[in-house]
């Protein structure tokens, strides 16, 4: 019989009950829920006069909508102020832990659960927004769901979900000098589309993944879904227990060591079959940066965007649709086009890591003049780090913003948007129309790479100015 992948052996662990030629119920351990798709979730069980089963395995925060200035005072914009108003309503009336607006803990839902150590490795993890696959990085199955899934947690603290198949993505060798984990993923998805992973959930495996820190990883796994995997994984290893130990609701002690011998069987069997195997070699990857309206557009920033010749003839129109948008030509190079904007910040790339390595690129530096530069801390725990650290007065003599925590410019879901026609290179996820403002123009690259631009003024190899 052969041996099983990781996703496996977590996956058969938590099923309750196998509905035969349909999907199974699946028990969920943790549940993670904020305040845009919580409400109906909740009004949901309230029409049906039942409580949430099982409290003490969700944890709520706001961050899609939240301002990330002037947190202490009323939010202004009257839906924003409703959602988060409903959001603690629904936490008091069903006892539900909320890190809401000002709490020491408050912060992206996807940031705050792996620093407080809610995210561990083998459980199973949910929440109503699609980037939840990156708590997988800590070798746990964690996906994205909708209101109706969330309702359905609520009352059961289960899940009907059909198995997807299994990938296992290798990335082997060293990775070149100013390449980092979002250089890492952008390639990915570059080489295997925003489609390639439909139906699969992914574990990344190989000596350049091993070689990541865990926000590393959590950048990889997070970015799963935006080639259309279901989540992705990383089997935990002694770097995953390092950053655990002593966080706070992670196991003390004896039970922390316990815990560790558990997880360390966390891992795919040497025999175990995957439905898809692919292999990269890490010194293949450059920094990379997208020029199109989805993930998969993604080059390399010294490469040129592609010529209608080098895109599958099937493909051409929506490829000049997506240049049209973004004001870009054909067979041009990526490298200096004019930034109006740079973003560091979101679920991908708003953790203490991200500023430290900005802050490290920019010190003794300043942004050029005409670039608007916005650093978001994912939380407040980053935020009081970014402080203490000394991050904030380099960020500030160099230009740049630093701002309270929140998904911000990722999404025009809040204050933070990019104006109509200008051009924003950003650490965020999503780059299609629209989605940083109406008519805003999206280069996703990591965070070395959008601090290059904003002190150049200009798309920018980053390692031109390591």
């Amino acid at each position: 019989m052969a041996g099983k992948t990781l996703f496996d052996k977590i996956w058969d662990a938590h099923v309750v009950e196998e509905i035969k030629g349909g999907p199974s119920v699946l028990y969920i351990d943790k549940h993670l829920i904020h305040e845009v798709t919580s409400p109906q979730a909740f009004a949901g069980i309230d029409k049906r006069g039942i409580s949430v089963f099982r409290p003490q395995n969700t944890v709520a925060t706001p961050d899609h909508n939240v301002p990330t200035e002037d947190q202490h005072l009323t939010i202004r914009d009257e839906l924003s102020r409703f959602q988060v108003d409903k959001l603690t309503e629904n936490c008091e009336k069903h006892g539900i832990t909320l890190y809401g607006l000002n709490h020491s803990n408050h912060g992206i839902v996807h940031v705050i659960g792996p620093e407080l150590g809610i995210t561990q490795p083998g459980i199973t993890m949910v929440c109503g927004d699609s980037h939840t696959s990156t708590h997988g990085a800590f070798g746990s199955v964690a996906f994205g769901i909708g209101t109706s899934e969330v309702e359905m947690v609520f009352a059961s603290q289960c899940i009907l979900q059909p198995k997807p198949k299994k990938m296992r993505i290798t990335v082997g060798g060293t990775l070149p000098k100013g390449v980092t984990a979002k250089d890492v993923i952008l390639y990915i998805i570059s080489k295997i589309s925003t489609s390639g992973g439909t139906g699969y959930f992914i574990e990344y495996a190989g000596s350049a993944i091993r070689s990541l820190s865990m926000e590393g990883r959590m950048t990889v796994c997070n970015m799963s879904i935006e080639s259309g995997a279901r989540g992705g994984l990383i089997a935990p290893d002694e770097t995953t227990f390092d950053y655990i130990k002593g966080r706070e609701f992670a196991p003390e002690g004896e039970d922390f060591d316990r815990a560790v011998e558990r997880w360390k069987a966390l891992k795919s069997d040497e025999d175990a079959v995957f439905d898809q195997e692919l292999h990269f070699d890490a010194a293949d990857i450059e920094p990379m940066i997208t020029y199109g309206t989805n993930p998969g557009m993604g080059a390399k920033i010294t490469g040129h965007i592609p010529s209608l010749e080098e895109i599958e003839a099937g493909n051409r129109e929506s490829y000049k649709k997506s240049l049209a948008y973004m004001d870009f030509e054909a067979g041009t190079p990526i490298a200096g086009r004019k930034v109006d904007y740079v973003f560091v910040g979101s679920c991908t790339n708003g953790r203490i890591e991200d500023l430290r390595e900005v802050a490290n690129f920019v010190k003794g530096h300043r942004r050029a003049d005409h670039v608007t530069a916005w650093i978001v801390p994912g939380s407040k725990q980053v935020e009081k780090q970014a402080h203490e650290e000394g991050i904030a007065g380099i960020l500030k003599e160099a230009g740049f913003e630093l701002r309270q925590p929140g998904c911000s410019a990722c999404l025009a879901m809040n204050d933070d948007k990019i104006p109509e026609g200008m051009l924003a290179v950003a650490t965020s996820n999503r780059n299609f129309e629209g989605r940083q403002g109406p008519g805003a123009r999206t280069m996703l690259a990591s965070p070395i790479t959008a601090a290059a631009a904003a002190l150049s003024g200009t798309v920018t190899d980053p390692r031109s100015l390591l």
